[in-house]
């Protein structure tokens, strides 16, 4: 199931509200243009920017959670300035950081055992202290299901 589909327990974003399958635009809902690192466009997601902190109910129903992440080309056509780290929790438990995202660094592919997690969170933190072109894509974010 593609989180984007899903309703989220809670939802905080530093810039506009969190997109639904599309980058993290501006201040409005829908905004955002497609999900792209390197050029190469996502039609599912979870566009947001630091800070951010979606929470999902999974119930302890899913096996894995499979992402790819970092900063999204709307951001780095801007700027290189933009630098974040992405953290995937469950129930409280931190279960992944990523290494430092950069328009240079790319996305980095996500794939962690969620089996027995009743509460799922993306978490998306500024890594320069200083959170402008801080967009992140959690693209094709989804959890495999038993």
């Amino acid at each position: 199931s593609y989180l984007s589909d899903l309703t989220w327990i809670s939802a905080a974003n530093g810039w506009g509200p969190v997109e639904r399958d599309t980058s993290n635009g501006k201040n409005a809902a829908g905004d955002g243009p497609p999900i792209s690192f390197g050029g190469t466009t996502y039609p599912k997601g979870l566009g947001v920017h630091a800070p951010s902190d979606i929470a999902y109910h999974l119930g302890g129903a899913a096996l894995r959670f499979i992402s790819l992440v970092g900063i999204d080309d709307f951001s780095a056509r801007q700027s290189t300035l933009g630098a974040t780290r992405a953290k995937v929790y469950g129930d409280d438990r931190l279960i992944l950081t990523t290494p430092t995202l950069t328009a240079a660094t790319g996305p980095v592919a996500v794939d962690v055992d969620v089996r027995g997690v009743r509460v799922l969170r993306l978490v998306v933190e500024d890594a320069n202290n200083r959170t402008s072109f801080d967009h992140t894509s959690w693209a094709l974010a989804r959890v495999t299901v038993s």
